[in-house]
């Protein structure tokens, strides 16, 4: 401003003394004589008004002079004042003269002017190759090779190769202008990674240089190298937290894994903060935001050190309220509330929103679904604001057709397919047509089953079947109607506990060998059964499990009716042990005994009996030829039944190797006895995907025995155990 003054009032005193000149006569110009002679003018005598002398007093007087100035103006962005142009001076708007009444005739237009332009279609864009660029084309290719120095001592020496623009060149170049270039993009690559791990004073430097001639080491005619220096390692004076009061006390700052001497690592930092933005919806707070951080670096201390603050708005401390739902709806709000693993007024919790969400999608009848915390501004009776879940639904396709197959010797081939409608019983009532074809079964059936019924994973079950088996052990015409209650595991949800319970009814034309006739006959049987099981699971995985263990009965009271009515009860218990060793072997160990009590064996359908071997039995062995056989060397099957078998599961990557032991048998007695076992031993092949692993096993029988194969070959889906 007072620039602008001075400014001013040095421009003021230009125009004044211009206006003045006039009256105060002829004024010498610097370096002119002064006039002389008789017509010279004289200097005025007439005194100054203070009283002095003429010519012993200012040219101007000095209250003269103040008058003369226009006053100024306190706004410095005031227009200027128009200046008052002199009396004698020609006025500049006076029009030129007018030498004549008619124009200068027009030059004629070039035809050229007004030919249309030539289509753009038509235009020859082809580039113009110039003399340079045939010059550069033909330049021959130039070899360097790269040197990187002071980063292998921090582990930034594979990152940066990945990054490097000279390591993606693979040593090849147009010129050294195209090799001297990549080096300076690695110069800030360099630099940037080291401060990233907190290293802020860092330098890196690059050279290009021509490779001696006959230099063992020389691989092209450059060398280009990159040499990093670290500097000063930074690490944190102090960590502050802006954020309001939590519950409990001081939760931010505890779930911000920082303290005070860590490096300023870029990904340390960024780590910490994305734990806060994890862990707080976790313990009540859905709508944390954690704000932009702010690091000073006290680059002059000798420590270097550098203060850390991060502002965090935590938002209110939420339970849960009402499930809201919009879009295209799937399900109405009363089957919505079926999936939630909390209760309203619980403490929000975002794991339990994701869990929510995944039960959603695992139905397969969502094209997209998503669950997102609303604020609602109701306050909970425990002084927390109540949260609402707003469900967004779009309908997806609910038919699926699904197709598998498998091998085993004794089995042979066997190939399923189904039909299913998910949703043709809204809700979640889906129908499921199944046809099996293989070598030794086949068969149809119609499912009703309905998911979530009334409960998360209970699901309800009814099934009518038609089956045709061919074994060695019988050949069977079945039919059934039965209905299932469960309550499962899944793989969003391993659940450490679960059961099924249902009723069963069967009619069934078997072959049975009569060992009072002393040949097979066929039988009807009537059989009606209850079964059910329980499960505890303390395994780390459904598909694929690598430590804890699992323990099963099943227990099913029947009766069987051919002749007379027979009741009786078939009971099974199994246990599987995992157990890692190291990083990619796992041991597991199965062990099963199954007992049927309260009827003959000769008594029982004979696909209702208890046999040995296979691929989900003692592996070696042929499907069901374990146990007691008929004269004609036929399986029979028995009343009980024991089973063994030990893995050693070795993965690398997505495949594995397993070598494995199995033993067991099936007794014509009530239980099992360990003086008879069988053993098979052999190994597999596994192929780990997202849906389970590949099985393909190779056994032999160690006790072989006539009849029985050299190699057994099991192919299917999924761990023997």
């Amino acid at each position: 401003m007072q620039f602008g003054r001075a400014m001013g009032r040095h421009y003021w005193m230009a125009l004044a003394l211009a206006a003045a000149a006039p009256a105060l006569g002829q004024i010498a110009q610097p370096g002119s004589a002064p006039a002389k002679g008789p017509d010279a003018p004289r200097p005025e005598t007439a005194p100054t008004p203070d009283g002095a002398p003429a010519g012993e007093g200012p040219i101007v007087p000095e209250a003269t002079f103040d008058a003369a100035l226009p006053p100024l103006s306190g706004d410095i962005n005031a227009p200027l004042e128009q200046m008052t142009p002199a009396p004698d001076a020609p006025s500049s708007s006076t029009p030129a003269p007018v030498t004549g009444d008619t124009l200068a005739p027009v030059e004629a237009v070039d035809p050229e002017l007004t030919t249309p332009l030539q289509p753009l279609a038509t235009v020859d864009t082809t580039p113009l190759v110039t003399a340079a660029d045939i010059a550069d084309e033909n330049a021959p290719e130039i070899r360097y090779e790269t040197v990187i120095k002071g980063l292998d001592e921090l582990e930034l020496a594979g990152r940066f190769e990945e990054l490097s623009a000279l390591e993606e060149g693979d040593g090849k170049a147009a010129n050294a202008t195209q090799v001297g270039a990549r080096a300076k993009e690695d110069e800030a690559l360099a630099v940037r990674l080291m401060r990233s791990l907190g290293y802020y004073d860092a330098t890196a430097i690059s050279t290009v240089e021509t490779i001696p001639a006959g230099s063992p080491r020389s691989v092209g005619k450059l060398r280009a190298t990159v040499t990093a220096s670290p500097g000063r390692l930074y690490t944190l004076s102090s960590i502050t937290v802006n954020a309001d009061p939590t519950v409990p006390e001081g939760l931010v700052r505890r779930e911000l894994p920082l303290k005070v001497g860590d490096p300023i690592q870029a990904d340390r930092i960024q780590g910490a903060e994305a734990n806060v933005s994890l862990k707080l919806p976790q313990q009540g707070y859905p709508f944390v935001k954690v704000g932009e951080r702010d690091i000073l670096l006290e680059d002059q201390s000798p420590n270097a050190v550098g203060a850390y603050t991060l502002p965090v708005d935590t938002g209110p401390r939420s339970s849960f309220g009402q499930l809201t739902t919009e879009g295209d709806p799937v399900f109405d709000l009363k089957h919505l509330n079926v999936f939630p693993r909390f209760e309203p007024g619980e403490l929000y919790d975002n794991r339990k929103t994701d869990d929510l969400r995944d039960a959603l999608v695992a139905t397969g009848l969502f094209r997209t679904v998503s669950v997102e915390p609303v604020r609602s501004g109701r306050a909970g009776p425990d002084g927390t604001e109540q949260v609402d879940l707003l469900v967004r639904q779009t309908k997806g396709p609910a038919r699926t057709l699904f197709a598998q197959g498998g091998y085993s010797t004794g089995q042979g081939i066997a190939l399923e397919g189904s039909w299913t409608h998910r949703n043709l019983f809204p809700p979640e009532g889906a129908l499921i047509a199944t046809a099996i074809a293989g070598t030794q079964q086949q068969g149809a059936s119609a499912t009703f089953r309905r998911q979530n019924a009334g409960k998360r994973d209970r699901t309800v079950t009814l099934v009518a079947s038609a089956l045709h088996q061919s074994y060695d052990a019988f050949d069977a015409f079945t039919g059934t109607l039965s209905g299932r209650i469960s309550y499962d595991s899944t793989p969003i949800w391993q659940k450490p506990f679960t059961y099924s319970f249902g009723v069963e009814l069967v009619g069934t034309n078997e072959s049975v060998y009569d060992f009072g006739l002393g040949r097979r006959e066929r039988g009807t049987y009537g059989i009606a059964a209850l079964p059910g099981q329980a499960m505890w699971d303390k395994s780390d995985s459904l598909l694929n499990p690598t430590r804890g263990f699992r323990l099963k009965v099943n227990v099913s009271p029947e009766a069987s009716v051919r002749g007379a009515v027979r009741p009786y009860a078939r009971t099974m218990i199994e246990g599987t042990a995992y157990y890692p060793v190291g990083q990619s072997i796992v041991i597991a160990g199965r062990a099963r005994a199954g007992s049927i009590f309260g009827i003959d064996r000769d008594d029982l359908a004979p696909s209702r009996r208890y046999y040995g071997g296979g691929g989900g039995s003692v592996r070696g062995y042929g499907f069901q030829r374990l146990g007691p056989f008929d004269p004609n060397g036929d399986p029979v099957g028995g009343r009980s039944l024991n089973e063994f078998a030990l893995e050693a599961r070795y993965r690398f990557g997505d495949f594995g190797i397993v070598p494995f032991i199995d033993a067991g048998n099936s007794y014509a007695s009530t239980f099992p006895s360990g003086s008879d076992l069988k053993f098979g031993a052999g190994i597999g092949g596994r192929f780990y995907t997202n849906f389970g692993p590949l099985r393909v096993d190779v056994a032999t029988p160690l006790n072989k025995r006539e009849g029985d194969g050299r190699i057994a070959l099991y192919i299917s889906i999924g761990q023997a155990f």
